[in-house]
């Protein structure tokens, strides 16, 4: 499972030109499912991404974490972070688990996340729109096989 994390100052997901999500100060996660990813995946990257301190103090040094800061989570589904290029210019999202089950573990990721923090959501499969006001810029790519 890949999580694409950006500290934000705000972000938000249109679908169809109709707001569905918006969050102030936090994270956007853009999020990967990859075939081989359970639930043990998520148990790895919620504690990671709750602890990570990535805002900063009064000192201006980044020691803060999302839950310090009492920010905000906007969580919106990525199957093209499961590209695999290596052969040719088009990618190919074999390594993308299927839709049906990396929709269950999206929900309970998003879920579990939940239990601790604010969070809002795209809609899983849909084309969306995706305004971010990175701050920073800050950006971590957590990958939870790395973990």
């Amino acid at each position: 499972m890949i999580a694409l994390i950006q500290r934000v100052s705000s972000s938000r997901v249109s679908v169809a030109n109709q707001e569905i999500a918006k969050i102030n100060r936090g994270y956007n996660i853009l999020l990967g499912i990859l075939k081989d990813d359970t639930f043990d995946d998520i148990q790895k990257l919620v504690p990671k991404i709750l602890k990570l301190r990535l805002f900063s103090d009064e000192c201006g040094k980044m020691n803060l974490s999302i839950k310090d800061i009492d920010g905000e989570i906007l969580v919106v589904s990525q199957f093209t972070l499961a590209a695999n290029y290596k052969k040719g210019n088009r990618p190919s999202f074999t390594d993308a688990m299927n839709p049906t089950d990396a929709k269950i573990l999206y929900k309970e990721f998003i879920k579990e996340l939940k239990d601790y923090i604010e969070v809002k959501e795209g809609i899983f499969g849909a084309s969306m729109s995706v305004e971010i006001i990175n701050d920073g810029p800050v950006t971590i790519i957590l990958d939870s096989k790395k973990l």
